[in-house]
């Protein structure tokens, strides 16, 4: 790198205002600074833009080895799957049923079932949470208010106290 120290800087400028003249020597400088400014931002451009695909470049290269070691582990766990599975058809199978698999009495809910059930959990809960006005609700079935039942009961029931007789 170039050793500018202040006696070559004060050389230089000497040098300068005698060959460009005072009367140029501002607007040469402003020049060479806005110059010297583009330079360095163009630079510093450059570098940041390096750094940037040098981590890019390192981040694939994680990316390529994550993917590696997710494709082992799951040929791995697939490994340690079908053989245990083999062992517990081995186990489990009886001797007259060799097609007998531990599988054969499960059913998984269907999806129909689940939405069923999904579809009346939601209805059930809007029906208590929902800003549906009280006059719909009475209207068209719906509880505005949930009591338990002991107290449904005892707004029904006939008030027989000593007080008010019916006869």
């Amino acid at each position: 790198m170039i050793d500018l120290g202040l006696t070559k800087l004060a050389l230089i400028g000497a040098v300068a205002l005698i060959v460009i003249g005072p009367k140029d020597l501002p607007k040469v400088a402003r020049m060479a600074g806005t110059l010297f400014g583009r330079a360095q931002r163009y630079i510093s451009q450059v570098k940041s833009e390096v750094s940037r695909e040098i981590e890019m470049e390192e981040l694939r290269k994680m990316q390529k080895e994550v993917e590696s070691a997710a494709q082992n582990f799951e040929q791995d766990i697939n490994k340690e799957v079908s053989e245990a599975q083999q062992e517990l058809n081995e186990l489990v199978q009886p001797e007259s049923h060799s097609n007998y698999s531990p599988y054969d009495y499960y059913t998984a809910p269907s999806s129909d079932a689940m939405m069923a059930k999904a579809k009346n959990f939601r209805r059930r809960k809007v029906a208590k949470t929902s800003n549906i006005p009280s006059w719909y609700k009475s209207r068209h079935g719906q509880r505005s208010q949930v009591i338990s039942g002991a107290a449904r009961m005892a707004k029904h029931r006939v008030n027989r106290s000593p007080s008010s007789s019916f006869f």
